[in-house]
C-alpha cells in the first residue's frame, strides 16, 4: 500500500444493488493504494475479501438458532418473500402494508447493529466513511472522519414540491393524485420516523429532516441517475451533491453466450427482477412461459430460488449473472426497474421494459416510460400479448435504439465509478491534512 494510503469503510445497505455500487467504486480505491473496509452485511461473508477488501461485517438482526450459511443479500431476500402479495397493490395502498414496515425494518437494523459499526470504526480508523444507504447510521455520521452519502435510488428521494412523491410511480405532468399520496405518507409514516429520529438524536447524530430517514452530508453526497433522465427541479440541490451519470462497476467476469442459444436465431433480450424480485417464482414462471412464446433468446438471472423455475428452450439462465458483462451483448432488457438496473440500461444505451414491483422501481418505471426510453407494464395485470408486443416494438424501434446508443455513450464517457473515486479521494486527503 502507498505510504499516502487512505483508510475508507463502505457500509452500504444489504441488497445487491448498493453492494455493488459500493463494490465498483471501492475497487477503483482499492487499486490506488487505499486500504478498503467493508462493514457489510453478514451474509456477505467470503464474497468482497476475494475482491481485495477487509471484511469487518455487521449481524442486522439476531442470528436464528437454526441459521446456516447464507447467500449474500438474504436478509432482504427472506423480507421479499414475505412480502410479495403487497406488490400486487396500488403504490398509495402500499406505503401502509410494504413502504412503512420497510423503514420499520430499517430502523430495527441500524439500532441492532449500532454497537458493531462503532467497534468497527474503533478498529479501522478511517478516513473517510461512505455508505450507500436510506436510513441513518448514528455511527458513521458522528464519527471524527467525514462520511459520503451515495443515494443509487430515484432522485424523487431528493424531495421537490413540483415533483411527484417518492414511491408513487405518478406522472410528472398530472398532479391529480400528489396530495393524496403525500398525505397517506404522512398518515402511515409520522410515528414511524418519530421512532427513528429519537434514536438518531439519543445516539448523538443531528435532528433528521421532517418525515426524512437520513440526512444529506455537510461534506459530501453522491446520487447515480444520467442527466438525460432527470427531472427538472424547482429548487438546486446543495452544492455538495454531484451527480454520477452512472457506477458500473468492472469486477464482474467475461461472459460469453452460451451454446444453448448461439445457433439460435433472434435478438437476445435479457431477463432481470433483481436479485428480490426475482424471489416471486409465481411472477418469473408467467414472464417465461410468455415470452417463451416468442422468435427471441433470453438471458434470464434466476435468483435465488433458481431451481424452482425450468426454462424453455429459447432461454439459458443462472442464479447469479454477471450482469454488466452481458447487458453490453443484448438488444433489449426486460427489468424490474431497481436504480442499477435501469442506470446500467442507460449506461450501455439498451431499451427497458419496467415491471415494478416496490420501492423506487414504480418511479424508474414511469419515468423510462414517460421520456420514450422504453414501456412500463403493470407487473400483475399485463396482458400476455402486451409484453410480447411490447417486445417486438422496442425491438424493432431503429430510431429509439441510435437514441440509446448516443445516450450511452455520454453516459459511457462521463465515467461515473471513477467521478465518485476522485471525489471519495479527495475528500479523505483534505480531511487527513486539516487533522495534521
Amino acid at each position: 500500500m502507498q505510504n499516502d494510503g487512505l483508510t475508507i469503510v463502505f457500509m452500504p445497505e444489504s441488497a445487491y444493488g448498493p453492494t455493488n455500487n459500493c463494490i465498483g467504486i471501492g475497487k477503483i480505491l482499492e487499486r490506488r493504494g487505499h486500504r478498503v473496509v467493508f462493514a457489510a452485511e453478514a451474509s456477505w461473508k467470503g464474497r468482497l475479501e476475494p475482491l481485495g477488501f477487509e471484511e469487518d461485517l455487521v449481524d442486522l438482526a439476531p442470528p436464528a438458532d437454526d441459521a446456516g450459511e447464507q447467500d449474500a443479500g438474504q436478509f432482504w431476500t427472506d423480507f421479499v418473500i414475505q412480502t410479495a402479495p403487497e406488490f400486487r397493490r396500488p403504490t398509495i395502498e402500499q406505503l401502509e402494508t410494504f413502504i412503512e414496515p420497510v423503514w420499520s425494518s430499517l430502523i430495527d437494523g441500524a439500532a441492532y447493529c449500532e454497537p458493531q459499526l462503532q467497534a468497527i470504526l474503533d478498529r479501522a480508523h478511517p478516513d473517510v466513511i461512505v455508505e450507500d444507504n436510506v436510513n441513518c447510521f448514528p455511527a458513521l455520521v458522528t464519527n471524527a472522519a467525514p462520511w459520503v452519502r451515495i443515494m443509487s435510488c430515484n432522485p424523487l428521494e431528493l424531495k421537490d414540491p413540483d415533483l411527484p412523491p417518492a414511491f408513487s410511480g405518478y406522472p410528472i405532468h398530472d398532479r391529480t393524485d400528489w396530495d393524496a399520496f403525500r398525505a397517506e405518507y404522512e398518515r402511515t409514516h409520522r410515528t414511524t420516523w418519530e421512532k427513528c429520529n429519537r434514536f438518531v438524536v439519543e445516539h448523538g447524530a443531528l435532528p433528521l429532516p421532517d418525515l426524512e430517514f437520513i440526512h444529506g452530508s455537510e461534506h459530501l453526497n453522491l446520487y447515480v441517475y444520467p442527466a438525460v433522465a432527470d427531472y427538472p427541479r424547482s429548487r438546486p440541490t446543495a452544492p455538495t451533491w454531484h451527480r454520477l451519470e452512472s457506477s458500473v462497476r468492472e469486477t464482474e467476469a467475461p461472459w460469453d453466450l452460451p451454446d444453448e442459444l448461439r445457433g439460435r436465431k433472434g435478438a437476445l433480450v435479457y431477463l432481470s427482477l433483481g436479485s428480490l424480485g426475482s424471489a416471486d417464482v409465481d411472477l418469473m414462471r408467467r414472464l417465461v412461459s410468455v415470452l417463451a412464446e416468442t422468435p427471441h433468446r433470453y438471458i434470464v438471472s434466476k435468483g435465488p430460488r433458481a431451481d424452482e423455475i425450468e426454462l424453455p428452450d429459447n432461454m439459458w439462465g443462472e442464479a447469479r449473472l454477471p450482469q454488466t458483462s452481458i447487458i453490453p451483448r443484448c438488444d433489449l432488457v426486460i427489468t424490474h426497474g431497481g436504480n442499477n438496473t435501469t442506470t446500467e440500461a442507460f449506461h450501455f444505451g439498451k431499451p427497458m421494459i419496467v415491471l415494478p414491483l416496490f420501492w423506487d422501481q414504480y418511479d424508474n418505471a414511469q419515468r423510462v416510460h414517460e421520456l420514450g426510453f422504453g414501456v412500463r407494464l403493470p407487473t400483475y395485470t399485463f396482458e400476455d400479448d402486451e409484453l410480447r408486443v411490447a417486445v417486438d416494438l422496442l425491438l424493432a424501434n431503429a430510431d429509439l435504439r441510435a437514441r440509446m446508443e448516443s445516450t450511452g455513450e455520454l453516459i459511457r464517457a462521463a465515467d461515473g465509478t471513477r467521478t465518485a473515486a476522485d471525489l471519495i479521494e479527495d475528500l479523505g486527503r483534505r480531511y487527513r491534512t486539516g487533522r495534521r
